[in-house]
């Protein structure tokens, strides 16, 4: 029923247009012909753009003749709505092996994530600083640790001006160390003479970064440390979760400081991980253009309706804790998925937040590929391109119809000290070490704590691929 449904819209209601095939196409202008199809028939924003109308043409020809004068690029983003402010999140991609690899954690990297920062408003000076490194990576084999400060590349000062070539253009690089001085309002970043060759390598990260179990006045604290929304670890998540329920926790630290999203099927699994008493209530709800939304909810209304599950999607029991609380420490890279787990969870249990506010990504994508049905296992799939678009397909609300598209404020408001970013998991790391005083009632909600200076962020190493602040759905 769903295909032969979805042929149907396709066929008549989208396209008005006697075949399915793309005889009528130019080669040359078969990926163009794609992206204005994919797009008229799932982007968000279809009823808000002129250009992406069934109504706009009549036949294949002009569709064609629309399409031709532009690069595939030039024309994915002519037909985007009010690019830059509300749709920040869309995009195409040549390669769309390079995507999926991305999708199952797969990167070229060198195994140190850091963020950039710049001195000061009136500096061009600006500094790095690792923000974790992953095992089994080319850093993880040198004396590299979260909290380094970087002040150079290749013996050149970091400027806003040449941090990304010096960190994108390099395949191998060798970073000059430095030292980040705060004295009241004004910041330092000096040379301490320490050199580190790092070497870019294929690279799959676990998602489950950290996990520790900690006993303070009578309270078992866990803390998980997971960056990006991974289905291929699925089971990995589910053994963390066995992990702390075997150890009896009283409290869970989610730290998503810097998950930028991705898969919503696994973000759905590990709110059940962490709740498990409302299997089968309603999660969140999808919202889809009108012609999608029509017809899910005519035809087939449980598919816009993600409810807790009981088990992974390959079947094994969820190892879940049933906690009534959670503290999750976020920042401004927490994105998508990751504000999905906050904004599914709120009517239902106690969410503490602490850090800084995050991004705002409450739309989810699809990735769309040149085949008759835009799927990537049907026969149809163009031969002659790699070319696929991830567009932004839905939005997200909870069982309260409600989402934050402005971000989500944290109770307790605390920065990342760069001079003391401490060790994730420990008790003394400033953030997790707030979290256990407000899990023993020591702070009030609220009470915001400011650091003698507020670095601008420039970058983050997450954003040397296109594809960070994901959240991704499966073609329905």
């Amino acid at each position: 029923m769903k295909k032969k449904m979805f042929i149907v819209l396709f066929c008549i209601s989208s396209f008005l247009f006697k075949s399915c095939t793309q005889k009528d196409v130019p080669e040359d202008n078969k990926v163009n012909n794609f992206i204005w199809k994919g797009l008229n028939a799932y982007y968000l924003w279809y009823d808000d753009m002129d250009d992406l109308q069934d109504s706009r043409f009549q036949t294949q020809k002009e569709i064609n003749n629309f399409t031709s004068s532009k690069t595939p690029n030039n024309l994915f983003e002519s037909l985007l709505f009010e690019r830059g402010t509300t749709d920040k999140w869309s995009w195409i991609v040549s390669d769309y092996i390079a995507l999926e690899q991305y999708f199952s954690g797969i990167t070229q990297n060198n195994g140190m994530e850091f963020g950039v920062k710049l001195i000061s408003s009136s500096s061009n000076q600006a500094f790095a600083f690792v923000k974790y490194i992953i095992p089994n990576s080319n850093a993880s084999t040198q004396n590299i640790n979260r909290g380094d400060i970087i002040y150079g590349i290749n013996n050149t000062p970091l400027t806003e001006d040449n941090y990304r070539s010096l960190f994108l253009n390099n395949q191998t690089y060798t970073l000059n160390m430095g030292t980040l001085t705060i004295n009241g309002g004004n910041a330092q970043v000096v040379s301490n003479g320490v050199d580190i060759t790092l070497t870019k390598e294929i690279l799959q990260e676990n998602p489950v970064h950290k996990i520790t179990i900690n006993e303070v006045e009578g309270h078992k604290i866990g803390y998980l440390c997971y960056n990006q929304f991974t289905s291929n670890y699925d089971t990995q998540l589910n053994d963390a979760f066995l992990q702390l329920k075997n150890e009896n926790i009283t409290d869970l630290v989610l730290d998503l400081r810097y998950n930028s999203g991705g898969s919503v099927r696994t973000a759905i699994q590990l709110s059940s991980m962490i709740t498990g008493q409302f299997s089968g209530e309603l999660l969140v709800k999808e919202k889809w253009n009108s012609k999608w939304q029509s017809y899910f909810e005519n035809e087939k209304p449980e598919a816009i309706i993600n409810n807790f599950v009981n088990k992974l999607h390959t079947g094994e029991t969820l190892n879940s804790l049933g906690l009534h609380k959670i503290t999750v420490l976020i920042s401004e890279r927490t994105a998508s998925s990751s504000e999905l787990i906050i904004n599914g969870l709120i009517p239902y249990i106690d969410v503490v937040l602490i850090g800084k506010k995050t991004t705002g990504k409450y739309v989810g994508s699809v990735t769309l590929y040149d085949s008759d049905n835009f799927r990537r296992t049907d026969d149809s799939l163009n031969p002659n391109h790699h070319y696929a678009m991830q567009p932004l397909v839905l939005e997200i609300v909870n069982k309260l119809d409600e989402n934050d598209k402005d971000g989500f404020e944290p109770n307790r408001y605390l920065p990342e000290d760069y001079t003391n970013m401490g060790i994730l998991g420990d008790v003394n790391e400033p953030l997790f070490a707030e979290a256990i005083q407000e899990i023993l009632g020591f702070r009030r909600k609220n009470e915001n704590t400011q650091l003698p200076i507020t670095f601008k962020s420039v970058f983050d190493s997450k954003e040397i691929s296109q594809y960070h602040n994901t959240m991704y759905v499966n073609l329905k």
